[in-house]
């Protein structure tokens, strides 16, 4: 039989040849970008730039926004994980995977109601605590561990690390963050960043940028000037994408001066595209920004974790002629770039099975290296073992391995102090354990954590010894150690009393454990398990020696353990300044900022908060810029830490008496005590003045040690370069160097400088 076929037209054709050319289309490297954007349709280009939505299980229905129907009925690639992309099977595009977090992988230990295996991740130390290290090589160790996670459990983007300025004490997430200082974050995060990616899992640095605080962070007006935007908030996201280029950038929250930092084109074209050559994608936080238009032609290239109304809303834009398919198209390309580099577009195998011995031990390490010594009189420690250890405080028997919120992770366990010392080879008393245990546990089913993402479990008080215990144990043991806890995260900020400052019932046990050892000649450890500063002034001299132990992961108690004993000699220092009240602090007056006149809470997202507005009326003078240049006295200053030896400075020398780009510092460190140990020589710079005003000293450099013996020394070189002396001047928009001279600071703190030495910039 004749087959008698229609007559087509020429558009006709054309289409069909479209389609079929189409169907060959893969996406393969990248000079095959172009063809796959333009096999695209316009609802595939909207679902590339928009996340399939946020799955979390437990949570009652309406709390999020919605995201497609046909997103939901496909099951989560990795159960737990915090969003995903749209895959486009027929162009050869899959779905990556993304989620938190700072301290460690965070995903479900449980999948799909099966209860026969467990997926835990490793509860790293946080970052305060790791930025206190001040060891570049240690926090690349970390990060690749837990890239590693990442990659064996299907991971190929990890939500951090975060890096906002630790503006005020009071941040419910500073845990999550380095320092006040943004030269030290820069080159912690820089450091977690090529650690983390050399695993072959992406990196998100965030939030960027300015947003130092949870209050109505959704709503929330930061008003900043341009030089305080510059110095202090951009300046550690410059040297990160700088030193370590992270696949993405998560944009913030909040507004700046009125724009919301995803929706800026200024922010995320002008700077870190243009000036800083940013090569990878901007990712918008979960849910931020209001208008989806403004934030593709912004240059954020992915909204997440993606709503149904974004996808419509940038198809309707696109029809409309609202949204240019172009600037979508630029977007996508961007995205397909990170598609190419994941671990899953290479279907690279993964195990469910890292190796979690291995990276408790690293945790062990870098926890107890990390750690600050921030009083020792008389050698109040170390501590031999069998010494026998009056061990008090809640703490102490429930150690916090980390904070609460997108940075908490599942971990199988956490070691608690009390059983670290007892096999350390340390005496405890048994009948104290057994007291502490009981309270615990009969508090804890009183007053359960609520259920929640952002909660965190309520504050059990001190347990209350009656004078007569505490008397008989400072007759037969040798030391009293109290811990001490606090714990925040995501959601909310810190609250002055009972949080930053001590509870009476704290004071109350430090005053009657003070009393009783001290009269009895014996001396009292205080360990601070916290997440972010207290204060220490009013106390501090209660005790004979003080622990910063900051949260420091699973092996929380092993590590304290080790510096008690010596088996590690602290070489940690501050990363944030401990100021002797609340009121000393710079951004006190305007923290966490206020709710504008009239504001109402967004209907329908419980997530948003109300219009606010917070101003950084202290400028740039953050931290020990702050109390050094307004000759503030503080409790424990930037970049302070003891150690069971001794440093001594020689001499420095410059490579040059006038300022040529590059000007080399060299100064030699001898260990002039009696132990093995590490010293973190710290480069400050004291800088001509100027009409605009500069902080009397800021940090521009930092080495740390080998571990160097009794009487061994070390040369440390330092490289300043002319962007190392510049601020910048508003009047001319740009960095200026200030001729004039110049003083190097060289010290084991902001306020213990050994040795100076001056050279000239300019005529």
């Amino acid at each position: 039989m004749k087959h008698i076929l229609p007559s087509l037209s020429i558009p006709m054709l054309l289409c069909i040849t479209g389609t079929a050319m189409a169907q060959n289309v893969k996406l393969t490297d990248k000079q095959s970008i172009p063809r796959v954007i333009a096999a695209m349709t316009l609802d595939e280009k909207a679902s590339l730039v928009t996340g399939m939505g946020l799955k979390i299980e437990g949570l009652p229905p309406g709390i999020l926004p919605p995201s497609k129907p046909e997103d939901d009925k496909v099951p989560e690639a990795v159960p737990g994980a915090s969003g995903r992309t749209h895959a486009i099977p027929r162009l050869g595009i899959p779905s990556l995977t993304v989620t938190d977090g700072p301290a460690g992988v965070r995903i479900s230990p449980q999948r799909h109601g099966d209860t026969t295996h467990t997926y835990y991740a490793t509860g790293f130390p946080v970052a305060t605590l790791l930025a206190s290290s001040w060891d570049t090589a240690l926090v690349t160790q970390i990060g690749k561990a837990i890239g590693n996670e990442a990659f064996e459990y299907n991971i190929d983007v990890m939500l951090g690390p975060g890096m906002n300025i630790q503006r005020n004490p009071l941040g419910g997430r500073n845990f999550e963050y380095y320092s006040e200082d943004p030269l030290l974050t820069g080159h912690m995060a820089a450091a977690m960043v090529k650690g983390i990616q050399s695993a072959g899992v992406g990196t998100s640095i965030k939030h960027f940028v300015a947003n130092n605080q949870e209050f109505n962070r959704m709503q929330l007006n930061t008003i900043v000037s341009d030089r305080a935007l510059r110095e202090i908030y951009l300046r550690g996201f410059q040297l990160a994408v700088k030193l370590a280029q992270p696949w993405t950038v998560m944009s913030s929250y909040n507004k700046i001066n009125g724009v919301y930092t995803s929706e800026w084109p200024g922010l995320l074209t002008g700077i870190l595209r243009n000036e800083w050559k940013f090569k990878g994608i901007v990712m918008s936080d979960w849910f931020g920004g209001t208008d989806v238009v403004k934030q593709l032609q912004a240059g954020n290239n992915l909204l997440m974790p993606g709503t149904a109304a974004q996808s419509d809303a940038i198809v309707a834009a696109v029809k409309s002629g609202a949204l240019s398919e172009k600037v979508l198209d630029e977007n996508i390309a961007g995205i397909l770039q990170l598609v190419l580099q994941s671990r899953t577009f290479k279907h690279l195998p993964h195990s469910d099975n890292p190796d979690l011995t291995a990276h408790a031990a690293l945790v062990r390490k870098a926890a107890s290296e990390s750690m600050v010594l921030l009083k020792n009189d008389s050698n109040a420690l170390p501590v031999a073992a069998p010494g026998k250890i009056a061990l008090f405080g809640n703490t102490s028997y429930k150690m916090i391995a980390g904070g609460t919120g997108s940075g908490d992770v599942f971990k199988a366990y956490v070691t608690d102090m009390d059983k670290a010392l007892l096999q350390s080879g340390y005496v405890l008393d048994a009948g104290l354990q057994s007291e502490y245990e009981k309270y615990i546990t009969e508090q804890r089913q009183q007053h359960p954590r609520p259920p929640g993402l952002f909660s965190t479990a309520p504050r059990i008080p001190e347990l209350d010894l009656d004078p007569e215990t505490v008397g008989r144990l400072a007759k037969y043991m040798d030391i009293a150690v109290i811990t001490l806890g606090r714990n925040a995260g995501e959601g909310d900020d810190r609250k002055i009393t009972g949080d930053f400052e001590l509870n009476k019932d704290e004071q109350d046990l430090i005053k009657r454990v003070s009393d009783a050892f001290h009269q009895a000649g014996k001396k009292i450890v205080v360990v601070l398990n916290i997440g972010g500063v207290i204060e220490t002034a009013s106390w501090r001299d209660a005790a004979d020696a003080i622990l910063l132990a900051w949260q420091p992961g699973q092996e929380a108690g092993s590590s304290v353990a080790d510096i008690i004993s010596g088996n590690i000699n602290p070489s940690g220092r501050l990363a944030a300044t401990f100021p002797m009240a609340y009121t000393d602090v710079p951004s006190a007056p305007n923290f966490p900022g206020k709710e504008l006149p009239g504001a109402q809470a967004t209907p329908g997202n419980p997530l948003m908060g109300k219009p606010s507005e917070v101003k950084y009326e202290e400028d740039i003078y953050i931290g020990y810029r702050h109390y050094a240049t307004h000759h503030i006295p503080v409790s424990y200053s930037f970049g302070h830490g003891l150690s069971y030896t001794t440093f001594a400075y020689g001499k420095p020398a410059l490579s040059s008496p006038v300022f040529t780009a590059p000007l080399r510092v060299t100064v030699t460190v001898t260990n002039s005590g009696k132990k093995a140990g590490k010293e973190v020589v710290q480069l400050y710079l004291q800088s001509p003045a100027i009409k605009e005003g500069r902080p009397t000293q800021e940090l521009k450099g930092f080495v740390k040690t080998r571990i160097l013996q009794p009487g061994e020394k070390e040369t440390v070189t330092f490289t300043l370069n002319a962007a190392d002396l510049a601020y910048y001047s508003e009047e001319k928009k740009s960095w200026v160097v200030a001729p004039g001279a110049y003083k190097v600071l060289l010290g084991g703190s902001s306020a213990d400088i050994k040795q100076t030495v001056s050279f000239k910039y300019g005529k």
